[in-house]
């Protein structure tokens, strides 16, 4: 069975703009439930799907990090085009580390930060969430048993060096954090492995602004979007970004 990958969306509501930023090995369905929340209430937002995700783990490996960038940029850059002059940036897990980079690198009204593993010292949980996403990814295209464990096999042989680019592009992030002085939103599952809390409570901690708060999630994991607490989190979204200055109404 073939797997339709999903794609990028872009749902108008307002003038007022929110880039939504998907996971590693995720895709656009991580924050789709929250664009849809937002644009009910106003909000126009815009989703970049990056290359090589919602795709077979194979064609993953034959793209980079840098061309995940690449997509979250032109993202940003497609709303501009559209005429949005006030964009706020909320991501989740790798796309909060790019949420973060963005409020780094460009002009935002504020960002959000959910699960972003900012702290990360090595690419080994990278593996691990791709050797899952392979495991599930294959057994909805209805292979055999024996071929999905022969193409597991395969792919713990495979040039992962790509992978390394995740590590290099959310140091640098890291080392920036003290550029940001937009409005932030940390938001991080209780229930997420050591590194996502850390990062959570380090990010809040080290941003430069003022106007900066954290939100645990005490029945939540790691995709928070997606978790039992998924509506609180639409709803803490949609509070931060409203107690905002925008200048559109």
């Amino acid at each position: 069975m073939k797997v339709v990958a999903p794609k990028a969306f872009t749902l108008e509501g307002g003038k007022r703009a929110v880039l939504l930023l998907h996971g590693f090995t995720g895709s656009t369905k991580d924050v789709k439930r929250l664009g849809q929340y937002l644009q009910k209430r106003g909000y126009t937002c815009h989703a970049p799907m990056y290359r090589g995700h919602g795709l077979t783990p194979e064609e993953l490996l034959l793209t980079s990090p840098s061309e995940w960038w690449q997509d979250v940029v032109d993202g940003y850059n497609h709303l501009k085009n559209l005429g949005y002059e006030e964009i706020a940036v909320a991501g989740i897990s790798l796309g909060g580390v790019f949420s973060l980079k963005v409020a780094e690198e460009f002009p935002v009204k504020a960002v959000v930060s959910m699960c972003a593993p900012i702290k990360r010292n090595n690419t080994d949980g990278l593996f691990d969430r791709l050797y899952n996403y392979a495991k599930i990814y294959k057994s909805f295209e209805g292979k055999p048993t024996e071929v999905i464990i022969d193409e597991l096999e395969t792919l713990k042989n495979t040039n992962t060096e790509s992978l390394h680019g995740v590590h290099e592009i959310t140091e640098t992030t890291c080392d920036g954090l003290q550029r940001i002085n937009s409005p932030i939103l940390v938001m991080q599952g209780s229930l997420d492995d050591e590194i996502y809390q850390k990062s959570a409570s380090y990010i809040h901690e080290t941003v430069e602004t003022d106007d900066k708060e954290i939100i645990w999630y005490k029945e939540s994991g790691h995709i928070i979007t997606l978790g039992k607490e998924k509506e609180k989190v639409c709803e803490d979204v949609y509070e931060f970004l409203n107690h905002i200055d925008w200048i559109a109404s």
